[in-house]
């Protein structure tokens, strides 16, 4: 009785490690190309996966924050898409390389004029924004994701820190520390180097298993195998000692 409750809690065991182990929810997330430097200007990447079986993506719209208003704000040409640019007036003016400049970018809107992000795959959006501001340490974007079905998934919580991820996250840049010659390591000429450098802008649309490379996917993995082999081993254990009893 004793190997038989060995077995079946190591088995218990390995099925919570694969359980733990399981891909995270995917959702809408920004990051630079290289690094977003406050004061300067840096290309970043929205990522927007299709989670749906039945249905592409066809339109994807983020809101830039209102507190922490962005001068300059260049869209890459992606084959397959139409890109919309919104800017708004500025309650308080800025000062961008000694010009004033009293409107910003609030919202950018990319509609698909062909077959979106199908089932199983996950597009790039890339900017190239500026001047990136130097009295916060992140941008909260948020940005509602529209399915060919009419399905609208608003990606527009607040992570808090010290709080479980919200259901729905909005996409967040972290800012790092202002570079010496305060134009970061991406600048808006670095964008349509990259634009031209890219066969002609073809839709960069690639697999959803591209998130397998990052490492805690591996370490999850490794978790799996490991749970696996110790359930596996436990069974085996309790099916020999029962044998050796009967015998």
């Amino acid at each position: 009785m004793k190997a038989s409750r060995i077995a079946a809690a190591a088995a218990v065991a390995g099925t919570a490690v694969l359980t733990l182990s399981a891909p995270a929810f995917a959702h809408v997330s920004v990051q630079p190309e290289g690094t977003a430097a406050k004061g300067g200007y840096a290309v970043v990447d929205f990522k927007v996966p299709n989670e749906r079986d039945d249905s592409s993506t066809t339109e994807v719209e983020v809101t830039f924050p209102a507190d922490h208003p962005l001068a300059s704000v260049m869209p890459e040409p992606l084959a397959g898409w139409k890109v919309k640019v919104t800017k708004s007036k500025l309650d308080k003016p800025l000062t961008l390389h000694g010009e004033k400049i009293d409107e910003a970018v609030t919202k950018v809107t990319w509609t698909a004029d062909g077959k979106g992000i199908e089932p199983g795959y996950f597009q790039k959006f890339p900017l190239s924004v500026g001047a990136l501001p130097e009295d916060t340490d992140q941008l909260v974007f948020k940005a509602i994701q529209t399915y060919s079905d009419k399905e609208v998934v608003r990606w527009i919580e607040v992570p808090q820190e010290g709080q479980a991820e919200p259901e729905n996250p909005a996409p967040v840049l972290e800012l790092s520390a202002a570079t010496g010659d305060h134009h970061g390591a991406s600048t808006a000429e670095d964008a349509s180097d990259k634009s031209e450098g890219k066969a002609g802008g073809k839709n960069e649309t690639t697999a959803a298993d591209e998130d397998a490379k990052g490492g805690s996917d591996t370490t999850a993995r490794v978790l799996g195998v490991v749970g696996i082999v110790i359930g596996v081993a436990g069974v085996a254990y309790g099916v020999l000692a029962g044998r050796r009893r009967t015998a």
